[in-house]
């Protein structure tokens, strides 16, 4: 990488890490922290209440994708960023669960990510795109280990009110972040040639990628309604979860060395593919040990984890390179806005998903059906075009 290439990978993965903090630091402790809210007796409501940030974000995700192209990156990304504050101000300030409910409503309307992706994408060539955004997945996957541990922590110093209150102060320093760290825009985009929305809709590999991205999130939220559940049949308490999953993210990460390996001999589709396969046998590991009946070791659900997040950090730092190389220039910030959308999108319908299934047909009915989805996915994905050394579109 160029130092101005290091530059733009350190800044927008520090305000992707700053963002994400603030967020996954609720999700341990929203729940039972919520219960304590007028209103929060309502189990229906506090699910809702969680959801609707995935909601919003999904609503927010192509629009604000689509302001960057013509308005300029970094000038979205305030934006977003000071919705995303006020609405972690709100939900500080919120005496009742219906005040969280707007808070994290209006959390989820600053959709930043796919401004701040296609603005990486507009500074990195695409030589270095997937390492770049590896850099963006690998503080995402940090931040989540992160609050796994901080986040049940501070709600019992703080409180839910005080965790927010931390995300609105997060949420600030990304906005400096954006000003002071993140170098200048490459493009006037206000003077760009103007792309048609429908242009995206005429190319299979772009579809294929949001199809995954779908998927993904929808089997990784699907999954978390089972996996503390199986790792208490372990014998590892709630406190102890943390050391199955800091563990299995860090080393991860030596997978994505493999991954650019095969991404500089033009081979970005075999490494996409082989996560898609490691997510697949995850989801039957997992469902053997839920069908066995009998407690699974530790040891077993650390390596299934370790398999999991390899291929998942593989997944996060591949697919958006590749749609970001092969979106039409004029377009990349519509294009990752609506590969977010689904996203977002995989998130809500995961957490849905698993949440029903777990209670129709229990934990070995999930991981089928997590199976099943991630099969249809590698089957769909199997006729992606080859993408080489250098990358198509773009540049």
């Amino acid at each position: 990488m160029t130092p101005l290439e290091r530059r733009a990978s350190g800044g927008l993965a520090l305000i992707f890490a700053l963002r994400m903090l603030g967020l996954f630091l609720v999700l341990p402790v929203f729940a039972l922290e919520a219960r304590k809210y007028p209103g929060g007796d309502d189990p229906a409501m506090v699910g809702l209440a969680m959801g609707l940030y995935g909601l919003t974000q999904a609503l927010f995700q192509l629009p604000l994708g689509l302001a960057s192209d013509r308005f300029g990156r970094k000038r979205v990304i305030v934006f977003g960023l000071l919705v995303f504050a006020a609405g972690s101000l709100l939900a500080a300030l919120a005496d009742s669960l219906s005040g969280l409910m707007v808070g994290r409503g209006l959390q989820g309307a600053g959709a930043v990510s796919a401004a701040v992706t296609a603005l990486l994408a507009d500074q990195t060539r695409d030589a270095v795109r997937t390492k770049a955004m590896a850099i963006i997945g690998g503080s995402i996957g940090l931040m989540f280990a992160l609050a796994l541990v901080a986040g049940p922590l501070l709600a019992a110093w703080a409180g839910l009110s005080g965790v927010f209150a931390l995300t609105f102060a997060l949420a600030l320093a990304g906005v400096a972040v954006v000003i002071w760290v993140v170098p200048p825009e490459p493009l006037k985009h206000q003077d760009a040639p103007r792309g048609r929305l429908v242009e995206l809709l005429h190319q299979p590999d772009l579809l294929r990628l949001n199809l995954g991205v779908f998927v993904l999130h929808t089997v990784q939220m699907a999954m978390w309604v089972a996996v503390p559940a199986l790792l208490l049949q372990a014998g590892l308490p709630k406190g102890a979860h943390w050391q199955i999953y800091l563990p299995a993210v860090l080393l991860s990460f030596i997978a994505m060395g493999g991954m650019f390996s095969l991404e500089r001999k033009g081979k970005l589709r075999t490494a996409l593919l082989g996560a898609i396969a490691l997510v697949l046998v995850v989801q039957l590991g997992l469902g053997a040990v839920a069908a066995s009946g009998s407690a699974p070791s530790p040891w077993l659900m650390g390596l299934l984890m370790l398999v999991f997040f390899c291929g998942f950090n593989i997944l996060e730092a591949s697919q958006p390179s590749l749609v970001s190389r092969m979106a039409p220039t004029p377009l990349r910030g519509a294009a990752l806005g609506s590969y977010n959308t689904l996203q977002s999108l995989g998130l809500f319908a995961g957490g849905a998903l698993g949440g029903a299934i777990a209670k129709w047909a229990g934990m070995p009915g999930l991981f089928a059906v997590t199976a099943v989805l991630t099969a249809i996915w590698l089957l769909v994905t199997w006729p992606l075009k080859p993408v080489g050394k250098t990358g198509a579109g773009g540049h």
